[in-house]
């Protein structure tokens, strides 16, 4: 027994269309369908809704001048 969950196209007069992987062998197969009370696009729509996170920001001022954030300046020649 496999479960797979994947989406499905319901059409307009009932019928359902699935992509299944390709080690599902052809023929006869017993399955069980879930149907979820509302469309995937109306889902997308409510996660677009949420309000963006709110990270807390703190500011320390701004670089000084003369910082230099080069390899050379900030390591010896060891490399340390």
């Amino acid at each position: 027994m496999k479960t797979i969950e994947t989406i499905a196209t319901v059409t307009k007069d009932g019928k359902i269309t699935v992509q299944l992987p390709p080690d599902i062998p052809a023929g006869e197969h017993q399955v069980v369908i879930v149907i979820e009370d509302k469309p995937v696009a109306e889902k997308v729509a409510m996660k677009e809704k949420r309000p963006p996170f709110n990270f807390p920001v703190d500011h320390y001022g701004s670089w000084p001048e003369n910082l230099s954030l080069r390899r050379e300046d900030m390591y010896d020649d060891w490399g340390r």
